[in-house]
C-alpha cells in the first residue's frame, strides 16, 4: 500500500530491522523520521536509507530511549514539526548481557524496551489522534512467554540473566499493547504487537566493547534477513484490511494466541499504573 503523505516514525531505526522497516517505508512514499541514539551511527544510517530507498523525505532525530529527558526533548522538538503521526514503530530493542541500569535507575532492558517506548507513546498521542487512522506498531518477541514482571526487584538486583531480563521486557511490550488498545477504544487509533521471528541483528552486541559479534556471525546463517524480520511491522503498519483492528499479536502476519500471563488484564493494569508513576506521568 502506499504511504504517499504519510509520517512515520521508527525508533532503534539506525540497524537491523529499524532501517529495514525505515527503507520500505520510505520507498514507498512516507515521511520517515529515524529515531536513533547516536549521531555517528544514526547519520551513517540515514545515508544508507536513502541510497537504498531513493526517497529524500527521510529524516534522522536523535532520541536516546534510556533517558526520560532524552525522550521528552524529543517528543517537544518532533510535536513542534509534525502536528500528525499516522504511524509510530516501537522498533528498538536491547538485550544487556551484564546488569546495566538507564540514566533513570531502570534495568536497561526493561528501561529501553518497556518504559522508554511507554513514556514515547504517550508524549505522541495527541499527534497520532490527530491522524485519519492513527497506527502503533510494538516489535515484541516469542521471548515473552518466559516473562515476569518482577516490579517488586525492577532493576533486577537479584539473579540477573539475560534471558530473565529480556523475556521480561518483551512481557511488559505485550500487555502495554493490550491495556493501550483497551484504553484507546474509540478512536481513531490502534495498537499491535509482533514476533519478528529470530532476526540477525545487533540486538545482543555490545556497542562500546563489541563483544558478542563474532558469535552473531557465527549464528547468522540460521536467521531471518532483517527485511525478512521487518516483514510484519511493515504489514501491520500498512495494509488497509487492519483499519480498525487493536490489542492483537501477530507472527508471520498472522494473530497468534498469547499465553495466560500475557493475557492477564490485571497485570497489565498494574504495569499500566507502575509505568505512569515511574514515567511522571499521573
Amino acid at each position: 500500500m502506499s504511504m504517499q503523505g504519510k509520517t512515520v516514525l521508527v525508533t532503534g531505526a539506525n540497524s537491523g530491522m529499524g532501517l529495514a522497516t525505515t527503507v520500505e517505508m520510505a520507498r514507498r512514499g512516507a515521511t520517515v523520521i529515524m529515531a536513533c541514539r547516536s549521531l555517528k551511527r544514526g547519520g551513517e544510517a540515514l545515508a544508507e536509507a536513502v541510497r537504498q530507498s531513493g526517497s529524500s523525505q527521510i529524516r534522522l532525530m536523535l532520541c536516546d530511549l534510556a533517558s526520560f529527558d532524552s525522550i521528552r526533548a524529543f517528543a517537544g522538538e518532533f510535536t513542534a514539526e509534525y502536528p500528525v503521526l499516522d504511524v509510530l514503530i516501537n522498533n528498538a530493542g536491547v538485550v544487556a548481557l551484564k546488569r546495566e541500569l538507564t540514566a533513570d535507575g531502570y534495568e536497561l532492558d526493561l528501561g529501553v524496551n518497556h518504559l522508554g517506548h511507554f513514556l514515547l507513546t504517550h508524549l505522541l498521542l495527541d499527534n497520532l489522534k490527530a491522524a485519519e487512522q492513527g497506527r502503533i506498531v510494538v516489535v515484541a518477541s516469542g521471548a515473552y512467554k518466559i516473562g515476569k514482571l518482577y516490579l517488586e526487584d525492577h532493576t533486577l538486583s537479584r539473579g540477573f540473566n539475560p534471558a530473565k531480563a529480556y523475556g521480561r521486557s518483551k512481557l511488559a511490550n505485550i500487555l502495554f499493547t493490550r491495556e493501550l488498545a483497551a484504553r484507546l477504544k474509540g478512536t481513531q487509533v490502534t495498537v499491535n504487537s509482533l514476533h519478528p521471528g529470530a532476526v540477525g541483528t545487533s540486538i545482543g552486541v555490545n556497542r562500546e566493547t563489541g563483544f558478542g559479534r563474532r558469535v552473531l556471525k557465527l549464528v547468522s546463517y540460521f536467521f531471518l534477513t532483517p527485511e525478512q524480520g521487518a516483514d510484519t511491522a511493515i504489514y501491520l503498519a500498512t495494509a488497509p484490511e487492519l483499519d480498525g483492528v487493536s490489542g492483537q499479536y501477530y507472527y508471520r502476519r498472522k494473530i497468534k494466541e498469547l499465553t495466560p500471563r500475557a493475557e492477564d488484564t490485571e497485570a497489565a493494569a498494574r504495569l499500566w499504573k507502575w509505568s505512569l508513576e515511574q514515567t511522571g506521568l499521573e
